[in-house]
């Protein structure tokens, strides 16, 4: 069965289409995560480049290379963090799970760089905690017909 997920950032000038079923969410309490998001963590879906759609607004997509290889792309009217890409992960860019329209159907997969979260905020919720990066993708996303994009 085939389903379809809707998003647009805060000002809705940048509205996108995601194609197929989503990958568990990921939680990010990175430093760079954290100033980007403004808040305690990062909540981002992998998700294939051939499943998403721009049906408004890529023109207002401004790119920032925050690190070596990685790209933070965001609505340069209202600032809305929309998705991040890594030179090392060709083909997919993770969404900020934030932005889809509700009900979302993803659960929440693990914790990852809990090692550098924030003192402030506590972290209770049951998921696998990985001090740095989680282990060789544990949510590989998949395309229909495809290996996991970890291999």
């Amino acid at each position: 069965m085939s389903s379809t997920h809707h998003g647009s950032c805060l000002c809705k000038g940048i509205r996108f289409t995601i194609a197929g079923e989503l990958a568990p969410i990921q939680v990010c309490h990175c430093s760079q995560c954290r100033h980007a998001q403004g808040g305690p963590v990062g909540t981002n879906i992998p998700v294939p480049t051939a499943n998403l759609s721009f049906q408004s607004g890529e023109d207002l997509l401004q790119l920032y290379e925050s690190s070596p290889g990685k790209v933070r792309a965001f609505c340069r009217t209202c600032g809305s963090p929309v998705f991040s890409r890594r030179a090392a992960v060709p083909g997919v860019v993770r969404i900020r799970a934030g932005l889809l329209s509700e009900p979302v159907s993803a659960h929440l997969a693990f914790n990852a760089y809990v090692a550098d979260k924030a003192s402030w905020w506590p972290l209770h919720d049951g998921l696998p905690q990985y001090p740095a990066a989680p282990p060789a993708n544990p949510s590989p996303v998949r395309q229909a017909g495809s290996r996991p994009l970890s291999a």
